[in-house]
C-alpha cells in the first residue's frame, strides 16, 4: 500500500481534490476585471464623452458576461479582461488615428 493521501491515487502527501472545490479562475477574472475598470474610467482625457460612455457600458456588458461564466464556465472568466483591454486599447488608438481625439 502506498503510502499517502488518497491510498495512493495523485501526489504523495497531498489531499486529493474534492470534487465541490471553488475554481480559482473566476476570481482571477473578476481582479482582472477590476484593473481594466481603472483603465476604462481613465481613459476619460482621451476620449469624448459619448465614446467614454460607450466605452463603460460596454465594460458593464463584459462584467455581466463574466458574472454569467463565473460558474457555467469558470476557466473563460479570466478571458474576458483581457478581451476588454484589447478592445480598449484598440478604440483608444483608432480613435487618436482616425477621428482626432487625442487632438
Amino acid at each position: 500500500m502506498a503510502s499517502g493521501w488518497g491510498g495512493g491515487r495523485g501526489r504523495p502527501g497531498r489531499p486529493p481534490r474534492r470534487a465541490d472545490a471553488a475554481s480559482p479562475w473566476p476570481f482571477v477574472g473578476m481582479a482582472g476585471m477590476a484593473a481594466v475598470f481603472f483603465l476604462y474610467a481613465a481613459s476619460g482625457p482621451v476620449t469624448p464623452w459619448w465614446g467614454q460612455a460607450l466605452l463603460l457600458a460596454f465594460w458593464a456588458l463584459l462584467l455581466l458576461v463574466a458574472a454569467a461564466w463565473w460558474s457555467l464556465h469558470p476557466t473563460w472568466v479570466p478571458w474576458v479582461p483581457v478581451v476588454g483591454f484589447v478592445v480598449l486599447f484598440a478604440t483608444v488608438v483608432a480613435g487618436a488615428a482616425w477621428w482626432g481625439w487625442a487632438d
